[in-house]
């Protein structure tokens, strides 16, 4: 696994009423809505060193108190419980989450005495109060973001004066096989418009003037890896994406053989063990950090 630095790719603590918002993207809300049973055990995890990375930002003595925003199904949740450890210890994690199937998931797949998960969106998290968080994080998700300046709003709000908010996402890296820029080609037919990672139409928060009021400047760091991984398992990923997951099943079929045709061919395809059926798949995972500024 490499890790290095990338340029691309990719006030008073009272309590105060939070910013309301209850913009969802259309396509999030029906793709991510059902069917996320597929999602939880199609996505992949993330890799332990941007784990480590994200929960090493903060400096603190004392345990930390984290509010995970678009938390799913509760990936980057274990994940992060996994890598809890006496010198970066949780002391509490609120989850959000407004997709309701999304949070039935998330209860079934994270027991944690330490962990919450409730409704609310990157500009409403009326649960966590002023100045308590230590960390906001947003895994595989602030791209659906939308309205930029009221989100940065509300992650200063619920911040320290010394916390951080960390984006942290993983993408098939299409430049590492010819049959992953296949597959990408295939499914991004689907896309309609739909404000994808992959477009970094998100680093428009970043020049917003409420985010250079609370924040400075973004760091980024990026890993280059690959997974092991199967057909099946390629197929059902590329399924859970939130613009294939609402194919009709004649287009979903058609998509399905097509995904399954070009992974027979295997252009750039590196096995792990052929015998049984599997191979390398290429992923890059970006960490963009923002610390709030200290007033």
């Amino acid at each position: 696994m490499i890790a290095r630095r990338s340029l691309s790719f990719f006030t008073n603590p009272s309590k105060l009423v939070p910013f309301m918002s209850t913009d969802v993207h259309t396509v999030a809300q029906v793709g991510f809505g059902a069917g996320n049973d597929l999602y939880d055990r199609a996505r992949p995890s993330y890799p332990s060193d941007s784990v480590r990375f994200i929960k090493n930002a903060v400096e603190s003595a004392a345990p930390l108190n984290i509010v995970e925003v678009g938390a799913g199904t509760g990936l980057f949740t274990r994940a992060l419980l996994a890598e809890n450890s006496d010198r970066t210890n949780i002391a509490s994690l609120k989850a959000i989450e407004p997709s309701a199937g999304m949070r039935e998931v998330f209860k079934q797949r994270v027991n944690h005495a330490l962990v919450s998960i409730g409704d609310g969106t990157f500009d409403n998290v009326p649960t966590v109060e002023n100045g308590w968080a230590d960390l906001v994080i947003i895994a595989q998700a602030f791209h659906w973001c939308p309205d930029y300046s009221k989100a940065c709003a509300e992650f200063a709000r619920m911040l320290k004066p010394s916390g951080a908010v960390a984006f942290i996402w993983n993408l098939e890296d299409r430049d590492a096989a010819g049959w992953v820029a296949q597959l990408r080609d295939r499914i991004e037919s689907h896309e309609k418009g739909t404000p994808q990672f992959r477009l970094g139409l998100w680093r428009q928060a970043f020049s917003t003037e409420t985010y250079n009021e609370h924040f400075k400047p973004p760091e980024e760091k990026e890993w280059i890896y690959h997974l092991p991984t199967t057909e099946n398992l390629c197929v059902n990923r590329a399924l859970s994406k939130s613009y294939t997951s609402i194919l009709p099943p004649d287009e979903k079929k058609r998509v399905t053989d097509d995904l399954k045709a070009l992974l027979a061919k295997g252009d750039g395809k590196v096995w792990i063990d052929e015998n049984k059926g599997v191979f390398e798949y290429p992923y890059r995972t970006l960490v963009v950090l923002s610390r709030k500024k200290q007033t």
